[in-house]
Order: C-alpha cells, then structure tokens, then sequence
C-alpha cells in the first residue's frame, strides 16, 4: 500500500511541474544520472530535488563557511563570504526561474553547488594554484572545473554524488565572470560531450561553455547580478572605493546601492527572457552591466591595496604543494594528507588520481584557516582591519 501512495504522489508531482512549468524549462523526470538508483526510481523525491540536497549535505558545502569570496584577511564580520554568495546567486536564481516557469529545484542545486570548487583566498588561490599545477603538467586549475571534480569524483570519499547531468552541466558552465547578453542552452548534450568540455576546459581555460538548459542559463546570470553590487558595498564598507566613484551611466540604469542594483538586472532579465528559448538582458543593461563590471575589475579586484598578501600567500601555497608533494612519494603516513584526506578515500579514487592531483584537491578543498593552520604562526600573515582611501 505505502509504494503505491509514493507512486502516486511521485507521478501527481510530475504532473504538476509539467502543467506550471513553461516549455522551455527542464522536467525533473529528464534528469540524466550515470549510475541508475532504486533507491531514486522506488522514492517520491525528484531528480534535482535530491541533487540540491546531496550537494547540500556534502562536505564541501560545509567548508563554504570560510572561504574567501573577494576580500581575505580582513577583520571584518560584515563582509562577504563564500557561503554568503552561493545562497544569494541561489535566491536571485530562483527568483527568476519562478518568474519565467523554470524548474527552482534544478536552479537550486547548480546554485549552490557552482563555486565548491574554489580555492582558498578566492581567485587569487585560484590562481596562485592553477600557476602550480600548469607547472606539474596537471592543466589549468579551475574552480568551476574543480567544483564538477569535487562533486563527481571526490565526495562520498572517491565515490562521488552521482549528480544528474543538467545539474554538473550547470555548475562547469557558470563563467560568471564572462560577459554575455544572451544565452542559449546548448540542448543536446550528453555526458560523453560533458567530459569532452570538462577536459577542453583544463586544457583551455579561455574556452566558453554554454548551458545546455534555461537553468542553468538563469545561474550564470544570476552570478553577476549577485556579487555586482555586493562587492561595491563591502568595497565601500573598507574604505576601497567611494560611492561616487561609480560610473554615472551604472548609477542611472541600474541605481548606487546593491540593492536597486540587483533589483533592476533581476527585472531587465524577466522582461527580456520571459516566454522566450533564452536568457537575455536589454542592449542597454547589458552595456551598463559590462561598464560596471570593467569597473570593479580596475578598482577593487585588481586594486594592489587588496593584495598586500600576495606574496607571501603565494609562498605558502608553492610550500605547501611541494611538502604534500614529498609526502605522498615518501609514504609519510603521519602527513595530514595521509591522517585526513586520503583516509577511507575509496580505492578507485587514489587508482585513477596522480600523486599532483590528490594534492590538488586536497589543497582546493581546505577552507583559508585550515589552510593557514598547516603552518607556524610566525609564517602566517596578519589580518587587516580596513583600506585607507
């Protein structure tokens, strides 16, 4: 009796979604897995439903709670981090969907699962550790490709989550740092084409992936439109920059502070993508957009005033890697590598992984004081308390 009420709501649900879903979202029925689940096929949860929660019960999710977002080393309790992030790209990305008739649940778990992958120190680790493994020949070291290996081949300890297809397309394609006005889901993918891009990414970072479904589309938007704004109110809250240092053209389309900011791009891409096959801003927000990206890039991501740690930063990484690197090749049990990465890791994972690619994921996984706790205080630097103008 019990597997015929979970049948029936399972298949009421499915009903549901297809009647109040628009025709160009995703159904949670189409959901792609490789490894077929009874466990999913016997239950009434639907596809991305459970991948939303997978992500959310990984542990990678959990380390979000310390990383960087922009600004590192400050002590400042109101600026933003990680975790911040991923839940305002999730909220801003279900908006939209539910505006548009999109499928909130796959939204949601690309959302939350896009930026696991992130270094620590943001994308100067990111950086700082791509530098390092194009030097060991491992390719480029990119958090949107590491956030697909997190989540497809290290959780479950090697085992992986076993994600739907839409949902890892989604999380590799995200680039919210490239700009596009529009964007058109690349429908017919499949998980042979998914490896082909995952591996044409390491290979070629400048490579631009595009979604294969609306969803995913709304995500890569939503990614700006949530760190846009935000980042100029904790630049602004440390002194970086001043409010009126934005470019009028920005201020007069999309407004000064993060909220009408956010607002007025969240409205420009309904009124644009509504009842169409993409996900699109207007000429004229999409132009304002692009001015105010270029804008943060010259003033707060690339301003030396937030690189003061740079340096020693990038020492404490290059230390790092190398002393792992000396571990695995000496079988040095006592390594941390060894005591808490690498214990209980499955077999298949340590058979298929090089010595430098464990060391990648272990170094991307930690969280910017774990990181820092792997050395002596006198080696680590000092917290800041603001910029001065």
């Amino acid at each position: 009796m019990s597997t015929n009420i979970i049948d029936s709501i399972k298949l009421s649900l499915a009903k549901q979604e297809k009647a109040a879903l628009s025709p160009f979202a995703t159904l949670s029925k189409n959901g792609i897995r490789r490894l077929n689940e009874y466990r999913i096929n016997s239950g009434y949860r639907q596809n991305f439903s459970i991948d939303a929660d997978r992500i959310l019960h990984s542990l990678a999710y959990t380390r979000y709670i310390d990383k960087t977002q922009v600004f590192y080393l400050i002590n400042n309790d109101h600026i933003t981090h990680r975790v911040l992030h991923v839940q305002l790209v999730s909220k801003i990305a279900r908006t939209i969907g539910r505006l548009l008739g999109l499928n909130e649940d796959l939204i949601e778990a690309i959302a939350i699962g896009h930026d696991i992958g992130h270094a620590p120190f943001g994308h100067e680790g990111e950086n700082i550790l791509s530098q390092i493994c194009i030097s060991h020949k491992t390719g480029h070291f990119l958090h949107n490709v590491q956030s697909v290996q997190f989540l497809d081949k290290v959780e479950q300890k090697g085992k992986g989550s076993n994600l739907c297809l839409q949902t890892l397309d989604g999380i590799l394609c995200h680039d919210g740092e490239i700009h596009n006005q529009k964007l058109i889901p690349e429908k017919k993918k499949t998980f042979e084409i998914f490896e082909k891009e995952l591996d044409g990414k390491k290979n070629n970072n400048t490579i631009d992936l595009t979604p294969m479904t609306m969803e995913g589309c709304v995500v890569r938007m939503a990614d700006t439109i949530s760190y846009i704004g935000r980042d100029i109110e904790d630049a602004i809250r440390l002194n970086l920059i001043k409010r009126s240092d934005m470019p009028y053209i920005c201020t007069h389309l999309l407004g000064q502070t993060n909220g009408s900011i956010v607002y007025n791009l969240v409205t420009d891409i309904v009124v644009n993508s509504f009842q169409k096959n993409h996900i699109s801003f207007s000429p004229e927000i999409s132009n304002a957009l692009k001015i105010l990206k270029e804008f943060n890039l010259k003033h707060i991501y690339l301003n030396p005033k937030i690189k003061n740690h740079l340096t020693i930063i990038k020492q404490l990484f290059e230390i790092l890697f190398e002393r792992y690197l000396t571990d695995l090749e000496t079988e040095n049990k006592n390594s941390v590598i060894f005591t808490n990465y690498l214990s209980d890791m499955s077999k298949e994972y340590i058979k298929t992984h090089s010595n430098k690619e464990i060391i990648r994921d272990f170094i991307a996984g930690m969280t910017d004081k774990y990181f820092l706790r792997q050395f002596p205080s006198y080696m680590r630097p000092k917290p800041i308390n603001n910029f001065s103008l």
